[in-house]
């Protein structure tokens, strides 16, 4: 099992030299991921419920800051050259898709297929109601969105007719350096999302999870679905991250078929201290991925 870092983005992670910093050392020490999350504007006060805390609210400050993943993760991709970058997640909903595709498909590009889209349906109405996107919907509306973005990426010629988007006869490049496709995992935990990841995603990618146990409830719940329409569930990749997670857990999560534990921590302020607080995640959690588990 592999084990990704989700740790830029927000506060000290927003910040060039110590992205520069954490993504060197990742590579350097052997994470198999660097990712990062989404949320265009946050607000002061909102009766929307975040869904994965038990009191309901998300635990980054409104005042934090919390950049673009995109373009943040374009920064990661220069400073490294074989560490995989993901998207966790990427609010699809809220932005076009044709542009949403044309981004990853760059960062995709410029970054040599390193690139794993994670998307996710949003939770924040205010949010939606800020960027003037309808809530209602969001989820056929992301399910769509993701049929338009394949569509853009495999065809030369492009034409796409749905609800939310259509456009013809289009050509949008560069395409995706493996077989014209980007992986899309989707978030979410709960059965609709685990649905969608089962009829539409190449993973998923489970947040803030309770437990082992909790993680192995969802996974046999998506390779239930899957095998009800047909599918090999031996084909979808997943990542977990967990609330609290122990060493213990990475041998555990191995025997469930979860193919990387994301580890999600705030990187140290100073930039000059990445290299020892990687080293000393890397030496806690890659060292228990190595060893054998019981399958």
């Amino acid at each position: 099992m592999e084990v990704g870092l989700h740790a830029l983005g927000i506060g000290a992670g927003a910040q060039r030299a110590v992205i520069d910093a954490v993504a060197v050392a990742a590579e350097s020490c052997g994470f198999a991921t660097l990712w990062s999350g989404e949320h265009v504007v946050m607000v002061e006060s909102g009766s929307s419920r975040y869904p994965y805390s038990a009191d309901g609210r998300i635990a980054v400050p409104a005042a934090a800051d919390w950049i673009d993943p995109m373009v943040g993760l374009s920064f990661v991709a220069a400073a490294t050259s074989t560490i995989g970058i993901a998207t966790g997640v990427l609010l699809l909903p809220e932005h076009n898709p044709v542009v949403v595709a044309k981004q990853a498909a760059t960062l995709d590009s410029l970054s040599g297929g390193r690139l794993t889209l994670g998307v996710g349906v949003g939770w924040s109405r205010e949010e939606f109601d800020a960027l003037g996107v309808p809530f209602a919907r969001r989820a056929a509306r992301t399910e769509e969105y993701v049929a338009a973005m394949r569509t853009v990426w495999r065809e030369d010629v492009a034409s796409f007719a749905g609800e939310f988007v259509r456009f013809d006869s289009v050509r949008v490049n560069p395409k995706p350096v493996r077989a014209r496709t980007i992986p899309i995992v989707f978030g979410g935990n709960s059965d609709a999302a685990l649905r969608r990841v089962a009829a539409r995603g190449d993973g998923w990618y489970g947040f803030n999870l309770d437990g082992v146990a909790d993680v192995a409830d969802r996974v046999e719940f998506v390779r239930a679905r899957c095998r009800e329409s047909g599918r090999d569930p031996a084909g979808l990749w997943l990542a977990v991250a967990l609330r609290s997670p122990q060493v213990d857990d990475v041998a555990r999560l191995a025997d469930l078929g979860v193919d990387e534990l994301v580890v999600v921590e705030a990187p140290p302020a100073d930039p000059r201290l990445a290299g020892t607080w990687v080293s000393d995640l890397a030496d806690r959690w890659l060292s228990a991925a190595d060893r054998p588990s019981s399958r």
